[in-house]
């Protein structure tokens, strides 16, 4: 087994939406209906070990040069609904975003300036003759945006601990899962109750952004927030004890009743809470 392939970085959690295969236009429906038919479903740790691979050779592959054919597949109330990787297109937008998250040293060591150019250019061609193109997952790496708690309650939470040991270790597994329908409900409410309480806040911003991509997808979707890669980061006491999705609603519910000094309590615990998490980046 290759260093690649051994490895459970980046710490990253994902915001994914699964469609039903209705919601496909042909040819691609035919294609999903045939994947979705595998005994072999490949895993986020399979996409995350191909898109490492990727980063081997020298110069680096930035941008896969071929578009996955491969998805997350989920049955709900007896529908099939997949989550399509689109590794291509999440890998260009990640681009986008490696200029503020790393200095310009780091970044030309990484991928050289002409691999990115050249990625780059290729996106904007891509992006011309596909002006509709939207990603079916999000990703967040060293923490999990607030705003995506917004859409999900305690009570859909699910945790999986730990088990096994060494190379047969697994787990553990912290999500959510809501119907699409309930997503949007939330999201309407949430930004509802921050408009009329906050003048102007990031927290609006990020949450219209998530509404407005919510509302591309079918609305019999299911909507999944998995922290991913970031569980092991974290211990499974930490794990076990948070309840961010609790604490944004909790935190809602007081700026809707007009406490605001309950509201804010909530929100600085989320905050620290979070920001403990996003230091461990930078730990040796």
């Amino acid at each position: 087994m290759g260093l690649a392939s051994s490895l459970f970085v980046p710490y990253a959690a994902y915001l994914r939406v699964y469609e039903p295969l209705a919601a496909f236009p042909e040819p691609e429906r035919s294609h999903w209906y045939r994947y979705a038919g595998r005994t072999d479903p490949p895993t986020a740790q399979d996409e995350l070990r191909r898109s490492l691979v990727d980063l081997l050779p020298t110069p680096p592959v930035a941008v896969p040069v071929h578009e996955s054919g491969d998805a997350f597949v989920t049955v709900v109330d007896g529908v099939t609904c997949v989550c399509p990787w689109r590794t291509r297109l999440r890998g260009w937008e990640a681009l986008e975003a490696l200029p503020e998250l790393l200095p310009a040293p780091v970044l030309d060591a990484a991928l050289p300036q002409v691999v990115r150019r050249q990625a780059a250019d290729d996106h904007e061609r891509w992006r011309e003759r596909n002006p509709d193109a939207r990603p079916w997952i999000r990703t967040a790496t060293w923490h999990v945006p607030v705003r995506w708690f917004a859409l999900f309650t305690e009570g859909e939470r699910e945790y999986v601990q730990r088990s096994g040991e060494g190379d047969k270790a697994e787990g553990p597994v912290l999500r959510y899962r809501t119907p699409m329908v309930e997503a949007r409900r939330r999201v309407a409410r949430g930004l509802r109750v921050l408009r009329e309480a906050l003048n102007e806040s990031p927290l609006i911003d990020g949450l219209e952004d998530v509404g407005r991509w919510l509302e591309e997808f079918h609305p019999r979707s299911l909507v999944e927030l998995d922290y991913g890669g970031l569980v092991h980061a974290l211990t499974d006491d930490w794990l076990a004890g948070d309840r961010s999705a609790a604490d944004v609603t909790e935190g809602l519910e007081a700026l809707r009743a007009g406490d605001g000094v309950r509201a804010g309590e909530v929100y600085q615990r989320l905050v620290e809470r979070w920001r403990a998490v996003r230091e461990r980046e930078f730990a040796s």
